[in-house]
């Protein structure tokens, strides 16, 4: 039966459930990261994202990316997640600390690898407020126009450019913060494989 439908959809030209989670696996991970899911929850926040995505498939009709559309179901899942009370005690490690573990260089970003940078960008984008992460998580890492990000957030493109102009100011307050260099941190901020998605 599972396998009629899947046909089915194949003529109509949406994509299965199982192509839409091999092929935007890695997005998801990677979106989640940005939005400040912990590296240790990722996998199974990840798995919520795509419970949610095999509920509404049906009626997802293509007006927009699909990139978009799990986008929008990240971004509420992990709203969610920050609500939880373990979350909400949690410290979040400061930027200075990474900073000081940095390869001294001319430019304090100079010389990190890009694990480095992840785990400094994930720290980062942790310390924004949501609304500010979000535009500047689609703007300046997934290459989303601003008309593009306000209609995803349903806000005025006037609002996307104050709160990107914002973020912009935030993000370079905390590289500043990166100015003692000392060592690199090791870090795996790496994607896994695609796991094996559960029965839905």
């Amino acid at each position: 039966m599972h396998g009629v439908d899947r046909e089915k959809d194949r003529v109509r030209g949406r994509a299965t459930f199982q192509e839409v989670y091999r092929n935007h696996f890695r997005f998801v991970w990677r979106t989640l990261g940005r939005l400040g899911v912990r590296e240790a929850d990722l996998l199974d926040v990840a798995q919520n994202v795509f419970l949610v995505v095999h509920r509404q498939l049906s009626g997802f009709e293509g007006r927009a990316e699909v990139t978009t559309w799990l986008f929008s179901i990240c971004r509420l899942v992990a709203k969610d997640y920050l609500r939880s009370a373990p979350i909400r005690r949690e410290v979040m490690v400061d930027v200075r600390e990474l900073g000081k573990r940095a390869t001294p260089s001319d430019s304090p970003l100079h010389r990190l690898d890009t694990e480095d940078l992840r785990r400094i960008l994930a720290v980062i984008l942790g310390k924004m407020p949501e609304k500010l992460r979000v535009v500047f998580v689609l703007y300046e890492l997934e290459e989303m126009s601003g008309e593009g990000i306000a209609q995803l957030l349903e806000i005025p493109v006037g609002t996307v450019r104050s709160r990107l102009r914002l973020a912009r100011a935030a993000f370079q307050r905390e590289v500043k913060l990166l100015q003692t260099p000392t060592e690199r941190p090791t870090t795996d901020g790496n994607a896994p494989a695609v796991p094996r998605m559960g029965r839905v």
